[in-house]
């Protein structure tokens, strides 16, 4: 590398570097990725394939047999978004007890009530992402 080339890779290098070292503020609100994405369906819940019982009022989801993988997801907490017909966001969190089978990769199944977060039951499905939670 030349001279030249190299004062103007270490004057580079020292204009970018504060920005690249920034620590975001304590409290700040970060954006996290959606890890997966697909279609939200429903279900009526009971023993699920994690061995929990739980009622249709309970915030649970079913994963796809990929994401559920073998169980390795029980009782952890995904974060799912769903975008309205105006443009507008819904958020809600939900805990894994159960795999679903039937899902398409990326796919959830809801329980109503965590569903009805979302969209009315009459609906059926929707498009979604989700993550899971830390």
């Amino acid at each position: 590398m030349s001279r030249t080339a190299l004062y103007a890779f270490t004057a580079l290098l020292a204009l970018a570097a504060p920005a690249l070292s920034t620590p975001v503020p304590q409290g700040a609100a970060v954006a996290k990725r959606a890890d997966h994405s697909g279609q939200a369906t429903y279900f009526y819940v009971g023993l699920g394939a994690c061995g929990w019982n739980s009622v249709d009022s309970d915030w649970v989801v079913a994963l796809d047999t990929n994401s559920y993988n073998g169980g390795e997801h029980c009782g952890k907490t995904i974060t799912m978004t769903a975008t309205g017909d105006d443009g507008s966001t819904t958020t809600g969190s939900a805990t894994v007890v159960d795999e679903c089978p039937t899902c398409g990769d990326g796919s959830v199944d809801l329980s109503p009530s965590f569903f009805q977060n979302f969209k009315s039951l009459d609906v059926g499905t929707f498009d979604m992402s989700w993550s899971f939670d830390s």
